[in-house]
């Protein structure tokens, strides 16, 4: 359990590696002071956030010549390389979802200063999740970035998809919260304890201790609704396509990151001397998610819900390594979501470049003839396309090629086989989108916006895929530092 008496002796150098975290929810209470008095301030406040991001990723990397891992407050949170190179790609996923949202909520009325203050509050509760070490400090940040995404969901409250998605995100939300709650608590009661350590140490009675394994399935079930692996993937393209574009995009990449970092820290970091038992779920999860990913996307005409079945595909690559239980594995899911957030940014960010006359593009036939209208939108989004692919020599190619590398040398076969036959499946919705940029004619007219925020974003997305394959190294290593923290090679 928490040690509470050790959180009244906290060293100054805990409060300095836990920075970040102080930095978000200190300027996000200010914020939302700011914004009840000066709700007309909405540049200030979307400045305040973006500085904030960038002061908190500075906090981040400031103690980070200090080798080793750090456990803080009595044992709830610990401070290792995982966790930084997780909370660095979270704060440039929510910085990415604060630049985007500037232009489309000017053009779609909705400018209100609780969307960058939400945006940090699930960013707190998202770094919290990574930095986990306690069930108890588990499920409060579960709850945190839960409660905030719930209500950005639903943010554009005169659209009724927006509200139907924020209702449904919310009702599988508080049921998916419940089986895992109930889940931590058949793993305390049947072990005394909530810390992951003490937890990693009693599973290894668990072939005679059923309880404890019962505990660890509800607990899985739950985690799995969070990074949306069939079968908890039912609320995925219903919240992608209502949610505000913005929002999905924060969702995609954030809220992704997040809840595969928790599952990682949780399995690789806790129940790894127990791989045997939850190997199994692991590798059922992944390969239904790599078959649904790939065949439900063919027949959506709606891009937002292609991205969701593609997440869901995406997902199952990721837990394919994850079930290996070996560091190579976990090295691969860490480049596999750096190169995923780039991959999906830089996508959301084409489609809130293009607007029809009254209405944001949502619809795949839309994109007829872009090549036409803005050539560079359209090559960067197909390299991206590709990328997702996994065409070589694309940087989502290497992705896979890692993460499929550690599953063969771990003796998985089949779920390799089916991986890889999941991709070829995929690589259709894919590349069907690009035909229709390139080869079918222009079905209405269409116009970009000037948002450079949006550009920017864009380019540096395709440019980071583009030459990954020149130098790999530069982002590989930074993942092999993290996994180190959970795996020794």
């Amino acid at each position: 359990m928490i040690n509470f008496d050790a959180l009244q002796s906290l060293e100054p150098n805990a409060l300095i590696l836990f920075a970040p975290e102080i930095l978000l929810a200190t300027m996000a209470m200010l914020m939302l002071m700011f914004g009840v008095f000066r709700p007309k301030s909405m540049r200030t406040v979307y400045r305040i956030a973006i500085t904030t991001l960038i002061l908190a990723t500075a906090a981040l990397l400031f103690p980070f010549f200090q080798p080793g891992d750090f456990i803080l407050f009595g044992g709830a949170v610990i401070v290792d390389d995982f966790a930084r190179y997780m909370k660095c790609l979270i704060l440039a996923a929510a910085l990415a979802a604060i630049f985007m949202a500037r232009d489309y909520l000017e053009r779609t009325q909705l400018q209100r200063f609780e969307y960058p203050v939400l945006i940090l509050l699930a960013t707190l509760g998202m770094c919290l999740m990574v930095s986990a070490k306690d069930l108890v400090a588990m499920y409060l940040a579960l709850e945190l970035q839960g409660l905030c995404l719930y209500i950005l969901a639903a943010f554009k409250r005169d659209s009724l998809r927006s509200s139907e998605a924020g209702l449904k995100y919310f009702v599988l939300g508080a049921l998916s919260s419940g089986i895992l709650l109930f889940g931590c608590s058949l793993l305390y009661g049947f072990t005394g304890a909530t810390g992951f350590e003490a937890l990693a140490n009693a599973a290894g009675t668990m072939p005679e201790n059923l309880g404890l394994l019962f505990g660890l399935v509800f607990v899985l079930a739950g985690l799995a609704f969070k990074c949306s692996a069939v079968p908890f993937h039912m609320w995925t393209p219903d919240v992608y396509e209502g949610a505000p574009t913005p929002v999905t995009a924060f969702l995609a990449g954030a809220a992704k990151l997040a809840a595969v970092g928790l599952i990682v820290r949780f399995l690789a970091g806790g129940f790894l001397p127990a791989a045997t038992q939850w190997q199994q779920i692991i590798i059922a999860l992944a390969a239904t998610s790599m078959v649904l990913g790939a065949f439900a996307a063919i027949g959506q005409n709606n891009v937002k819900r292609l991205m969701a079945y593609s997440a869901i595909g995406h997902i199952g690559y990721m837990l394919s390594a994850l079930a290996t239980a070996t560091f190579e594995g976990v090295t691969g899911i860490l480049l596999y979501l750096f190169l995923y957030l780039t991959m999906n940014i830089g996508v959301f960010a084409a489609i809130l470049l293009m607007q029809k006359q009254d209405s944001q593009v949502e619809n795949i036939s839309d994109l007829a003839g872009l090549h036409e209208r803005n050539p560079g939108t359209a090559f960067m989004l197909a390299v991206l396309l590709f990328s997702l692919a996994g065409v070589p020599p694309l940087a989502g190619f290497f992705a896979k090629f890692y993460v499929f590398l550690a599953v063969v040398e771990a003796g998985l076969y089949p779920l390799a086989i089916i991986g890889v036959l999941a991709s070829v499946v995929a690589a259709f919705y894919y590349l069907r989108i690009v035909k229709i940029m390139y080869f079918d004619t222009i079905a209405e007219p269409m116009r970009q916006t000037a948002a450079i925020e949006l550009k920017c974003l864009l380019v540096i997305a395709g440019i980071i895929n583009l030459v990954f394959f020149v130098y790999p190294a530069v982002l590989l290593a930074p993942a092999q530092w993290g996994a180190t923290s959970l795996i020794l090679p």
